[in-house]
Parts: C-alpha cells; sequence; structure tokens
C-alpha cells in the first residue's frame, strides 16, 4: 500500500511540473508576441516618420522651383515691358513718320499720362494714322495721332497751353496725342507728355510723311527702342 501512495505522489507531482512548464511556455509565448507587434508599431513609426522628411523635402524642392520659375517669368515680363532710357534718366520711345521713315527719339516727361503710354507701347508697337480733316486745326504747324479706344489712357493734370515750341507732344482727353512741329500761339487744355529734339531732318521727316496709296491716310509708327 505505501509503494502505491508513493507512486500517486509522484504521478502528481510529475502533473504539476507539466502544468507550470506549459503555462510558462504559453507566457512566453505570449510575450514574443507582444515584443515583435511592439517591434513592427517602431518600422511602422519610423517608416512614417521617413515618408514625412521625404515629404517636406519634396515640398521644399517644390517651392523652390516654384519661386525660380517666378522669378524667371518676372525678370522676362520685365525685360519685354522695359523702357528705353535716356542718359538723364528719362523713358524715350521710337517713332518714324511713315511705313518707311527714319527713327526720331522722344523723350516722355515724368507723369501718368505718359507712363500709361509707355507700357502700353512697350506690350505692342503702336501705328496709328494721321488725320488732317479738321477746318479749325493748323495743319501747318501740328498733327495729331487718335489712340485706340481700348487703351485707358489717364489725363495727368491737363493745363491750359497757350504757347507750344516745336517737337513739343502733348495728351488730349480722349486718347490723342498732339504734336507741334513749329513754334505756335494756341489755347487748349493739355497734358504734356514729351519732347523731340526738333532738327531740321525731324521737321522735314514730318512734313514729308507721305499719305499711304490707297488708303488715304499718313502713318505715324511708335514702338521701343
Amino acid at each position: 500500500m505505501k509503494r502505491n501512495h508513493y507512486k500517486t505522489n509522484k504521478v502528481k507531482k510529475g502533473m504539476k511540473m507539466m502544468a507550470v512548464a506549459t503555462l510558462l511556455a504559453v507566457l512566453l509565448a505570449g510575450c514574443g508576441q507582444g515584443n515583435a507587434e511592439e517591434g513592427r508599431d517602431t518600422i511602422a513609426d519610423a517608416g512614417g516618420a521617413d515618408a514625412t522628411d521625404t515629404q517636406r523635402l519634396e515640398d521644399t524642392a517644390g517651392t523652390a522651383e516654384n519661386t525660380d520659375n517666378t522669378e524667371e517669368i518676372s525678370g522676362a515680363e520685365n525685360q519685354d515691358g522695359g523702357d528705353q532710357t535716356a542718359e538723364n534718366g528719362s523713358t524715350q520711345l521710337e517713332v518714324r513718320f511713315g511705313d518707311n521713315g527714319e527713327p526720331f527719339m522722344m523723350t516722355l516727361l515724368d507723369n501718368e499720362t505718359a507712363a500709361a503710354i509707355a507700357r502700353y507701347v512697350g506690350t505692342s508697337d503702336w501705328r496709328l494714322p494721321i488725320y488732317e480733316r479738321d477746318d479749325d486745326v493748323d495743319y501747318s504747324v501740328l498733327q495729331y495721332y487718335d489712340i485706340p479706344s481700348r487703351y485707358d489712357i489717364p489725363s495727368d493734370n491737363p493745363e491750359t497751353v497757350t504757347e507750344a515750341k516745336a517737337g513739343d507732344v502733348f495728351y488730349s482727353d480722349p486718347n490723342r496725342i498732339v504734336l507741334f512741329y513749329h513754334d505756335a500761339e494756341i489755347s487748349a487744355e493739355y497734358t504734356k507728355i514729351g519732347t523731340f529734339d526738333a532738327t531740321e531732318e525731324f521737321v522735314t521727316a514730318v512734313e514729308e510723311n507721305p499719305v499711304l496709296e490707297g488708303w488715304g491716310n499718313k502713318i505715324i509708327q511708335i514702338s521701343q527702342p
């Protein structure tokens, strides 16, 4: 009887040890899985940080590229729309009387009206007709050129002008340029916008500007040099 009791105790002890071993195995397996999941979470977080850093670099590069492109575009616009400047710092435009006339330089005054004309001419050369049909205009001393109405020209502080010198250029509202190629006494509301050097060659070019065949008008061309 004692021997059987000993065997029974031994079996019970062995079963307890097996149960403990099984429990330890289960616990160890659970810890290993938890560590593995934590490891995966760490890798995922690291990947998110890398992706964020990469996106930031791409955003920075894109911003720099856009800035460069903006500067290039702005530079191109400034170059295309820039004004020719005389030695004294004044803006100049090139004027030809007739399609094949010689160029003469018109020096612009510093006012809003002249600046607006220079800006428009900077984007597209002007080819304007010369009218000599008004009975009350003395065409022996002046010519005038109508600017198309699509151009919005401001009239900057017009004044009553009583005397004009050869080479004086005025703006008459709305949208008319008036050139005097001889001295004259007048009475009109004008904004002075520029002057020509009234040389003999200049006066001759104005007076001998030919009428375009089949059109009945003369032509003046205004452009940037």
